[in-house]
């Protein structure tokens, strides 16, 4: 997809990254409602963070099915961000939906304080285990609102941070669906600016905000617009390392993407079954979300 606009001056854009923002919402818009009408349902659940990933997919969701179908959960830790609670208020003012505050913090901090963490290791690997499990505490509020609130609950993660396993498995990836999850980094800002995200949103630093002044470039030392280039290159081009150096990109930052991308194969996969039977669930026996017999009641 070619882009209609030019490359915002907001961000930096890899000129080979640039997608139709039209076509993209157009496309979007209909997996949302198929993805909610093949399950049986009309509503959906988020995750509001503050940042760029998850302002997109309120917005697409709103402008998908409506504002009052959508219910945006705030879900900061006690060393969260200010600006994070300020940016995701913006969005839902923005977009007049429904939204809930959940402090995680009691639930962190019960699980820590009570001496599951420690043992050999606890303390130089406490920020990383702590960050794991607050992910996982916030989808567990997400799944359980979904029940209350009648949505399903709607990933946020983008194609960049599934390529290299910048995610928590069973927390911040784990989703009934995904809308973003095709789009990089690099994307989701064309799209976002296209949308009229907040600027503030699209201008900072991402960060999965897990412990004071932490972003996700430096925590993984890497530019997401040369990153983005590589994988794009890498996966959807399927290039060779010789060919990657042809393009200008350095060998040794190419081989721990490869790296990165192949260790973390095992987040991008449901759980493999030991398969004894005829027909094996997810394997051999496979059905679409909505079959005949299948209806909510």
């Amino acid at each position: 997809m070619t882009s209609q606009v030019a490359l915002d001056p907001r961000f930096e854009l890899p000129a080979e990254l640039a997608i139709d923002t039209a076509v993209a919402r157009r496309v979007i818009g209909e997996f949302i409602r198929t993805q909610l009408a093949q399950a049986g349902f009309e509503r959906a659940v988020l995750g509001l963070s503050g940042g760029i990933d998850s302002a997109l997919v309120a917005y697409l969701v709103a402008d998908a099915i409506g504002a009052d179908r959508l219910l945006c959960i705030l879900m900061p830790y006690r060393t969260s961000s200010p600006e994070s609670r300020t940016d995701a208020d913006a969005v839902v003012a923005r977009l007049g939906c429904p939204s809930e505050l959940v402090d995680i913090s009691p639930m962190v901090d019960g699980y820590f304080q009570g001496g599951a963490a420690d043992g050999p290791g606890a303390d130089e690997a406490a920020p990383l285990r702590r960050g794991n499990f607050m992910a996982r505490m916030r989808m567990a509020v997400l799944y359980d609102r979904s029940v209350t609130f009648g949505g399903l609950v709607v990933g946020t993660g983008n194609k960049t941070e599934s390529l290299i396993g910048y995610t928590t498995i069973f927390g911040d990836n784990a989703c009934a669906f995904n809308p973003i999850g095709d789009l990089y980094k690099s994307q989701v800002r064309q799209l976002a600016a296209a949308l009229d995200v907040p600027d503030a949103i699209i201008r900072k630093a991402p960060s999965a905000d897990l412990w004071p002044g932490q972003t996700d470039e430096a925590e993984g030392s890497f530019s997401y617009p040369v990153l983005d280039r590589i994988l794009y290159w890498l996966i959807d081009r399927r290039r060779r390392p010789d060919e990657m150096a042809e393009l200008g990109f350095e060998p040794g930052v190419v081989a721990r993407i490869e790296r990165m991308v192949a260790a973390s194969e095992f987040k991008r996969q449901v759980p493999p079954i030991a398969k004894l039977g005829p027909r094996t669930a997810g394997v051999d026996y496979l059905y679409p979300r909505r079959r005949p017999g299948s209806a909510r009641t």
